[in-house]
């Protein structure tokens, strides 16, 4: 996978300044004009395409909008797959992506392509126990936090991270493992983490108490047994502590 950079404003200014003081080139010099991508494979011939991410979210285009993103948006296309907060930072935040749901369409179309590109059928168990256990870590937080747009976001953009957790898988699909041990003891503190987290957070959660609150810490730790249940090996594993450092740190 190629590393994908993106330069401050203030590191293009420069740039453009610095360029402003070279001395006046030929301008009879041939230049050469980047040959632009043919991404026509990728075009609808139908009316019209609606994408379906998690339920309740669906998103739709005409033909005539669905080709165009295309040529606007080749990198959703390319086969230099990233991350998907990295791609949307780099190329995605303009036009009709750039707001939240905005980016919420644009992690959709993400994983709508690498879908294609990862293989629907093959990875589809692995597919829907990711987005399980991403989900429920939303879910937990959002709990937690007593909601915010934030985990609404979030739960839309999902499908697109669970897509680059199975492209990573697939990139090393035909090697032999060499995590090879035992990881019971390591899920269990895992799991243990979380549940000591209902545990902390509820001693400082004054918005339920009495009956209510027990209710409440009941529900939290069965969000937690749903997780416990899918992380049956290293990979899940590594995958669910990843996607909650990665996206939940609360101070």
């Amino acid at each position: 996978m190629k590393a994908l950079f993106c330069l401050p404003a203030f590191a293009l200014l420069s740039c453009t300044q610095h360029a402003a003081k070279k001395p006046p080139v030929d301008d009879t010099a041939k230049v050469e004009i980047p040959t632009k991508v043919d991404n026509s494979i990728y075009y609808i011939t139908k009316d019209s395409l609606t994408i379906i991410g998690q339920p309740g979210d669906t998103l739709s285009y005409s033909k005539d909008e669905f080709n165009e993103m295309i040529d606007d948006h080749p990198e959703l296309v390319s086969n230099n797959i990233h991350n998907p907060d990295q791609l949307y930072h780099c190329n995605g935040e303009t036009g009709e992506f750039n707001s939240e749901v905005g980016q919420d369409n644009y992690f959709m179309l993400y994983a709508y392509f690498l879908k294609s590109k990862n293989g629907d059928t093959k990875y589809a168990e692995r597919r829907r126990k990711l987005i399980g256990i991403y989900s429920n870590i939303n879910a937990l937080f959002q709990h937690f936090e007593y909601g915010g747009t934030y985990f609404g976001h979030q739960y839309a953009r999902i499908p697109g991270y669970a897509e680059f957790s199975i492209y990573l898988f697939r990139q090393n699909e035909n090697y032999p493992l060499y995590k090879t041990y035992d990881i019971t003891k390591q899920k269990d503190l895992y799991i243990k983490s979380l549940r000591q987290l209902i545990t902390d957070e509820s001693s400082i959660d004054f918005n339920t108490n009495g009956k209510d609150k027990a209710e409440r810490t009941m529900g939290l730790n069965k969000i937690v047994d749903e997780i416990d249940k899918a992380i049956t090996d290293n990979y899940y594993l590594r995958s669910a502590q990843d996607f909650q450092y990665g996206h939940y740190v609360y101070y």
